[in-house]
């Protein structure tokens, strides 16, 4: 046992039996009945922060007038600057701060899928810029007109296309089919990115860790939500951006390198679905 181990012991025997430890006077019942925290939420904002505490904390005035709602904040990979600062700040009784060490979104977002107690999750980048709540009611709206879709996406509704380049590589492009103020698509991008989480706890389960540590991993999510019967919509929210989120500022080449790793996993999964994939979101249009 090395020696600060040792004192802190000593320390901390000599408190229990003298009985004078230092006692924080809020820590009742009545203090802690007071911190407000919601067991079951409506709604889990989960929000992924790679260096970008500044920006976060500028999302969470907009999220705080939610009612029946909580946050979750992932520290991922950031500087303990950044951790200090979002500690600081997350200080109500359905906020959470979530450390992780450069483990990036697929591992994160699916441990916090797991963490969050919310009936609709929205997952969100440290980038998006919310005026106002009337985004939050819409989702709940829809999620309700369509008791069948589990994947409800704010930012891009996306046509993916497979197929092989002349170098025989497997690959796909995507293309927008999102119109008017809602629709069903074939997939979305994350971020935002709503979650039915009963649908997701029953059917989807998990994000694919095939995908780790980030990269398609979402398209992969709405394509297999469409084989298992389930539907991926759209609908324009509205959301402008602070700046390039901090994923996308400090992992260009690493962004690269796992887009021509993950394309040949997205193709061998789903490249003989698309067709069908493609007639039941015509079909759900309908």
């Amino acid at each position: 046992m090395n020696t600060s181990l040792l004192i802190d012991k000593i320390k901390l025997a000599l408190q229990k039996r003298l009985g004078n430890a230092d006692e924080n006077p809020e820590r009742t019942y009545e203090g802690w009945k007071a911190k407000g925290h919601i067991k079951e939420p409506l709604v889990s904002f989960i929000i992924q922060s790679h260096e970008k505490s500044l920006q976060v904390c500028h999302i969470l005035t907009a999220l705080r007038p939610v009612p029946d709602s909580e946050i979750i904040v992932i520290d991922d990979g950031s500087t303990l600057e950044h951790t200090a600062r979002l500690a600081e700040e997350l200080t109500g009784g359905n906020e959470f701060l979530v450390r992780a060490n450069d483990l990036y979104e697929n591992v994160t977002y699916d441990k916090c899928l797991r963490f969050a107690n919310g009936r609709y999750v929205a997952l969100l980048q440290d980038d998006d810029d919310i005026q106002d709540v009337k985004w939050v009611t819409r989702a709940i709206e829809l999620f309700h007109e369509h008791p069948d879709m589990a994947i409800l996406g704010g930012c891009d509704g996306r046509k993916l296309h497979f197929y092989t380049d002349e170098k025989g590589r497997k690959c796909y492009r995507s293309e927008e089919m999102s119109e008017g103020d809602f629709c069903f698509v074939m997939s979305v991008n994350r971020a935002p990115m709503w979650i039915n989480h009963d649908l997701y706890k029953q059917y989807l389960k998990h994000l694919d860790y095939s995908f780790a540590p980030f990269q398609s991993d979402d398209y992969e999510l709405c394509l297999r939500a469409w084989t298992l019967g389930l539907k991926v919509g759209w609908y324009d929210l509205h959301f402008g951006s602070l700046s390039v989120g901090g994923m996308r500022i400090y992992n260009n080449s690493f962004t690269r390198e796992m887009t021509e790793r993950n394309m040949p996993l997205l193709y061998d999964l789903y490249a003989d679905k698309e067709k069908s994939i493609l007639d039941s979101v015509e079909q759900a249009n309908k």
